[in-house]
């Protein structure tokens, strides 16, 4: 593979998806959408009216990441 830069997904607990070095995000119609930032949060509440950036709705929302919460309820 030419060289493609690295790209770190991060999922933050009960926040959203931290992307660095994303080069294309593509939306569910297959549409490209502009990636301008090194580093760029996408929503995983649902709630954004940004989507398919994250705009800090799942705060007020108060949205919990379902595999976070099966780790700390095993513990």
């Amino acid at each position: 593979m030419p060289n493609v830069p690295e790209c770190v997904i991060t999922a933050y607990p009960d926040g959203p998806l931290l992307v660095r070095g994303a080069h294309r995000i593509v939306d569910v119609d297959g549409n490209e959408v502009e990636v301008t930032q090194p580093i760029v949060a996408l929503c995983r509440c649902g709630h954004s009216g940004q989507k398919p950036w994250c705009d800090s709705t799942h705060k007020l929302t108060r949205f919990r990441d379902p595999a976070h919460r099966r780790r700390r309820d095993s513990d």
